[in-house]
């Protein structure tokens, strides 16, 4: 059975969220008072639909019950958000995930029902910061403030050498979790398997241990 998802507010980061999740193969209902956003993601989306987020009886119109999550995607708006969330928690909606733009919003937001609470701006912003001092590294993904997962080049004193030659989580206190090579990915490389130039390399360990790789 499809997972059953709402999205409330369609700015960048509720549009992202909204057609990623239908692209994993979720069922998605966007909302938004703003009609050109629906009509930017309506064929996009199982159903888009023109409404206040913060509307008390707006639940009543979506049915109770018959979702597995909510992404609250509005920031700008608080009374709206806190009333979203009140009624996605009354409504029995299991998981209610808000945006937020400061720590304050996300401390009030938390405290009337929110289970999880973003900063997507200042996320991205950790996350570009750390691609750009790190010119080997593709990607950087935060898994809590000490363990990150990073997709990074081959080192050049790696190339030619293998996993197991390597030994890279005794040397390096690193897991090497998959290895890209074009359009393959291979979650469980093969540590046998000489590396290549162009290949990029799947790390997951502590932010100390990444950074001094």
């Amino acid at each position: 059975m499809k997972k059953q998802f709402v999205v409330l507010g369609l700015g960048s980061f509720g549009a992202s969220v909204a057609v990623t999740l239908q692209q994993l193969g979720c069922d998605v209902v966007a909302v938004d008072q703003d009609m050109e956003r629906i009509e930017d993601v309506a064929d996009r989306v199982t159903y888009a639909m023109q409404a206040d987020i913060g509307d008390p009886e707006l639940f009543d119109v979506l049915g109770k019950e018959s979702f597995d999550g909510i992404v609250i995607a509005s920031s700008e708006n608080l009374e709206g958000s806190i009333m979203a969330t009140l009624a996605a928690k009354e409504a029995g909606i299991p998981y209610v995930l808000c945006k937020a733009h400061n720590k304050r919003y996300a401390e009030v937001l938390r405290k009337v029902g929110a289970d999880a609470v973003v900063f997507p701006e200042k996320e991205m912003g950790k996350r570009i910061a750390k691609n750009l001092v790190s010119a080997n590294l593709a990607d950087w993904i935060a898994l809590s403030p000490d363990y990150s997962v990073v997709e990074a080049a081959i080192p050049e004193k790696w190339i030619g050498r293998t996993l197991k030659e390597l030994d890279v989580r005794k040397t390096y206190e690193v897991n090497v979790v998959g290895i890209k090579e074009g359009e393959r990915v291979e979650i469980t490389p093969d540590p046998d398997m000489p590396l290549k130039p162009k290949m990029i390399l799947m790390l997951v360990g502590s932010n100390e241990a990444l950074q001094r790789i």
